[in-house]
């Protein structure tokens, strides 16, 4: 990688940072004739593209059972592993379910309830690498939440990967799907013979998963439009010029079109940082994909001219995955709102929040930091306001209520407030 200084970018290549997006255009027509076929023809199509676009031959789409046997099967290590993981990541979600509320205001009782809905669709990624954390990370929120009907699809092979399959019966799913891509959003959105449609669809993917989400976005719920996976590191001059390259490298490995960013104010760490990545990358078993992400436009090793200047450039940025690797971390936290997860210091490496720490690893990307955070139990939670009002207290705000639907021209609003006073 080479060192650029943030002062000398040129507009398109800032604009290649900023301007970071999905990918979704390019495939929006095609996701919306597969989204469209599922639709209409259920699981004849699931089928159809399970052979067009996976070279499988599907029987069973429900292979629910299959996940329990998968369970029982795989390597005791692993199984240990997901047990642990999930523990945390529901330990961690369980302290975010929010609690029914009323309090008095001035003789009015207000407050807010919170149900969960009632059922959740979970896209699990194949395809270039398996992902059995996604599924922990998607079901688990929805079960903490209290969603009666989990569902998770996952794309089909001749095997479905068995470490996907046990994780996705340890995270508590009601039914497993083997379908994948555009078609399977479209399934848990509208619904197959074979697959309950469901209320919320949520989970990463490639372009053509977001593309789809899009799609029936308005029919059912999303979470939000994802891209390909970023991180940024923050770093000061005391920082390990190896461990940042290596949290650089790790999310490198992800996918091609990955976004990787250093940001320093200190020179002889930028180039220490840039060599170190070269060579953690050499021998990688997905050195192809590391490589290609590493010369991405929105990749790179950047030269602040002060850390004042690397915070601006960060919080302009609104990285999916931010680590501060500087002495006075909890100081330049404050100055970053905008990250979808935060990894402080030099013990915090990325891939532990992927995996193990507890935290969610869908998240936003592409700058959407700035309005949104990552998936949550408040994904899968909906709020009602309740209020119950004394004559006293309606009485006591009745000239309001009257005046300001009056000046809104809707007298009949007007008119059911001082039905309740009349003699």
């Amino acid at each position: 990688m080479n060192v650029r200084t943030i002062a000398d970018l040129g507009p398109d290549e800032r604009a290649a940072f900023f301007d970071r997006d999905a990918g979704v255009d390019a495939v929006r027509d095609d996701v919306r004739d597969i989204v469209s076929q599922v639709h209409e023809e259920g699981d004849v199509a699931l089928r159809r593209f399970a052979e067009e676009f996976d070279d499988v031959s599907v029987g069973n789409i429900d292979i629910t059972d299959a996940a329990e046997r998968a369970y029982e099967e795989i390597d005791d290590d692993v199984c240990d592993a997901i047990e642990d993981a999930a523990a945390n990541i529901r330990a961690f979600h369980e302290r975010q379910v929010p609690e029914d509320w009323r309090d008095d205001f001035e003789g009015r009782e207000l407050g807010r309830r919170f149900r969960p809905l009632d059922s959740a669709g979970v896209y699990a990624p194949g395809g270039t690498a398996a992902y059995p954390s996604s599924a922990l990370m998607g079901v688990i929120p929805a079960k903490v939440a209290g969603v009666e009907h989990v569902a998770v699809a996952t794309p089909p092979a001749e095997e479905v990967n068995p470490v996907t399959l046990a994780a996705i019966h340890v995270a508590g799913a009601d039914a497993v799907y083997q379908v994948g891509g555009a078609q399977a959003i479209a399934a848990l959105a509208y619904g197959t013979e074979t697959v309950s449609a469901t209320d919320i669809v949520v989970g990463p993917g490639n372009r053509w998963v977001t593309a789809a989400k899009a799609e029936v976005r308005g029919d059912v719920a999303i979470d939000f439009l994802a891209g390909p996976s970023e991180v940024m590191v923050v770093a000061d001059g005391d920082a390990d010029a190896e461990l940042v390259a290596a949290d650089l490298v790790a999310q490198a490995e992800h996918d091609e079109n990955a976004s990787v960013v250093a940001v320093t104010d200190d020179e002889g760490l930028a180039d220490q940082v840039a060599t170190a990545v070269d060579e953690q990358a050499d021998g990688r078993e997905r050195e192809a994909v590391i490589r290609a992400a590493l010369d991405n436009d929105a990749s790179g090793v950047l030269l602040a001219r002060s850390m004042s200047e690397a915070v601006l450039f960060a919080e302009e940025y609104a990285a999916e995955h931010l680590s501060i690797q500087a002495d006075n971390d909890e100081a330049l936290l404050e100055r970053l709102p905008s990250a979808g997860s935060v990894f402080l210091g030099p013990y915090s490496p990325v891939a532990a929040g992927d995996y193990a720490t507890g935290t969610n690893h869908v998240l936003p990307t592409g700058g959407n930091a700035r309005v949104t955070g990552g998936l949550s139990v408040d994904t899968f939670v909906r709020s009602t306001t309740v209020q119950r009002l004394s004559e006293d207290s309606l009485s006591d705000i009745s000239d309001t209520i009257t005046t300001l639907a009056e000046a809104e021209g809707l007298e009949a609003h007007a008119e059911s407030v001082r039905k309740r006073f009349e003699e």
